[in-house]
């Protein structure tokens, strides 16, 4: 039965707060990296789909189980680049540090000079493998040829590698490829197949070769559908480097996993010629989902977020996010933005919570060492993960609605309730549960002391906790139950200490045009929000009678005149959309006040003029004493 929300509204002032900071440089990522399908690239889709990738996807389900089993990872960028540490000729590079290449625009010969430097005599390959080993990770990929084109393995295929050209005169690939087997660690490789900055004939370079697919945009960023005559340089690339070099690494070394990057630099025709030579090689490789996708899908095994997220979306299918320890990948001296351990941790079970998997990057340094500020997360990490892996492992994406108070997994007839907000009152409340429950427990009780589990309706229970939390970071409760799972998807707002957050990810959209940001700290936006018509929406349910602050969190848009609408039970105010270049727009909207049962949130473009309005992130209802 719908039940009304009435409410009592209070129009409050108006606050604007700067939080947004992104310190990233302008061409270190893009925000689409796929490529647009023009009639070229039609027709290899159409040969691909009508022949060998339809082939190839007959075993995808045996291909990825073990991927989807692992859960997290360890990705590594590790080259030339690690050498500098951040720094190039007593300059501080800004970003990411394996872009330094590019950014400093050094030529291939000066680029040499770091080969003729590189012998990491503190690195060893089996600390590595079982740093990822005891930090509960799962699959290793390494950097085996990044954008600087420079082969990090032993490669016949080019000189400009590790064996030829530096004093280590060692492999590391094969290294850390018998470490990783010896240690039951499944392994791959990150190729970076389409910007190539040493080749004269790869995308990439338009410092020294003046090449497409660089900084200047020659020939614009489709420059292989305004020049065509241009395309058959780097199809030289891609059949006399690329194509090679991968089965190479595939032949010499047997990775588990390829992963790719980039692939806009190249026409998606040229990226599924690559994949067809993967399938072709060895069929039982999983593929990451930055080799070949497009508008029209990804033909990959599975799909990656964005760089360093700090919220997901809820995609359906197998996805993976690859954060890393601070702001760069490679290794600089100079970021010392690292994350807690305890982010990593919420990460990991969030996206376990949605049905995807972890791949953390370290950037060793140029010696082979990990920073001691990257140890000390791994350390931190694997203690908690051993408690409490069977809360990650092997669960599947939740079916019950997000609570405030954290997430939950789910395996069986499991249910694991990831706390990060411990209820202040001992009464940890769950919504959407219809499946009885068995017994509840603390998982890191050995006693398994059972839990006091009361039904306050058919979908909502109250479980009682006890006062303290077990795990500041993220104390697991379980809930075995009588039967298989049953839920209800309705979300339910936390009446009192928590912040209910309604990100933009997870609104219903009405409208067209949206788009989504990559979910990094502060662009976990919606972003279109442009014509009248167009809103969010949150189907919500109070257990009680509840009042509430309401603030919208967004980017500024750039529509002068422009207005939002807030529509929350009696709640229905029209707002500025604030134009602000950087920073996080804070809106205080008001107070609002609901009685018990279901409402709708709903956020709409009110005043539009085809601009956008805003870049959504959230709306926030911060619970108020009655």
């Amino acid at each position: 039965m719908r039940m009304n929300c009435k409410s009592a509204f209070l129009l409050l002032s108006l606050s604007l707060s700067a939080g947004y900071s992104y310190s990233q440089v302008a061409g270190d990522e893009d925000k689409d990296m796929f490529n647009q399908a023009k009639a070229r690239d039609e027709r290899a889709i159409e040969a691909a789909k009508n022949g060998w990738w339809t082939a190839s996807m007959k075993n995808h389900e045996e291909r990825i189980q073990w991927w989807r089993d692992a859960k997290f990872g360890m990705f590594i960028h590790w080259g030339l680049y690690s050498i500098p540490e951040g720094e190039w000729k007593g300059k501080i590079v800004d970003g990411y540090a394996e872009h330094l290449m590019r950014k400093e625009k050094i030529s291939r010969a000066a680029y040499l000079d770091l080969a003729h430097q590189f012998n990491p005599l503190k690195f060893n390959a089996e600390e590595w493998i079982m740093d990822a080993k005891k930090a509960g990770m799962n699959y290793f990929i390494v950097t085996a040829k990044h954008h600087d084109g420079f082969a990090m393995f032993d490669s016949k295929v080019s000189d400009f590698d590790v064996i030829d050209q530096t004093p280590f005169k060692r492999d590391p690939m094969a290294e850390l490829a018998a470490a990783a087997k010896k240690h039951g660690m499944k392994f791959g490789f990150y190729y970076s197949h389409a910007f190539d900055w040493e080749d004269p004939n790869a995308p990439g370079n338009d410092w020294e070769y003046k090449n497409p697919g660089g900084d200047q945009l020659i020939g614009g960023a489709n420059w292989f559908d305004n020049h065509p005559e241009w395309l058959p340089k780097a199809q030289k690339y891609v059949n006399e480097k690329a194509i090679p070099q991968i089965k190479e690494l595939i032949n010499t070394y047997h990775p588990d996993i390829l992963w790719f990057d980039t692939p806009h630099k190249l026409p998606f025709s040229e990226n599924l010629r690559i994949l067809q030579a993967i399938r072709e090689t060895d069929p039982n490789i999983v593929v990451n989902g930055r080799l070949a996708r497009s508008a029209t899908g990804n033909f990959g095994d599975y799909l990656n977020t964005g760089d360093r997220p700090a919220e997901f979306r809820t995609v359906a299918g197998d996805w993976e996010a690859i954060p890393t320890t601070n702001e760069s990948y490679g290794y600089s001296k100079h970021d010392h933005s690292h994350k807690p351990a305890s982010f990593f941790i919420r990460l990991l079970a969030n996206a376990s919570s949605r049905g995807g998997n972890l791949l953390m990057n370290i950037g060793p340094k140029g010696d082979g060492s990990f920073d001691q500020k990257d140890q000390r997360i791994l350390d931190s990490i694997g203690p908690w993960l051993h408690k409490n892996s069977v809360s990650i492992f092997g669960t599947q994406r939740s079916g019950l609605p997000i609570p405030a108070w954290g997430v939950s997994t789910q395996k069986d007839r499991q249910v694991y309730l990831h706390v990060f907000e411990w209820p202040k009152d001992g009464k940890l409340l769950l919504a959407g549960l219809k499946t009885d429950v068995k017994l509840a427990y603390l998982l890191n009780d050995p006693a398994k002391k059972k839990l006091g589990v009361k039904r306050l309706s058919p979908v909502d229970l109250s479980i009682s906790v006890p006062e303290q939390s077990p795990d500041a970071v993220d104390a697991v409760v379980v809930l075995e139950l009588n039967a298989p799972l049953a839920v209800d998807t309705l979300r339910l707002l936390a009446d009192k200490d928590l912040t209910n957050r309604l990100l933009s990810f997870d609104a219903a959209l009405h409208g067209k045009g949206f788009g989504f940001g990559d979910g990094k700290t502060n662009r976990y936006f919606v972003d279109g929000l442009k014509e009248k018509g167009q809103y969010f929406s949150w189907d919500v349910k109070t257990l009680a009678p509840a009042r509430y602050k309401v603030l919208v969190k967004y980017l500024g848009g750039v529509d002068p005149k422009g207005t939002y609408r807030i529509q929350l039970g009696a709640m229905n105010q029209e707002m500025p959309a604030f134009v602000q270049k950087s920073g996080v727009v804070t809106q205080e909207i008001g107070q609002v006040s609901l009685s018990k049962g279901q409402c709708q949130l709903k956020l709409s473009a009110e005043n539009a003029h085809g601009m956008e309005l805003m870049k959504l992130l959230e709306v926030q209802l911060i619970p108020i004493a009655l």
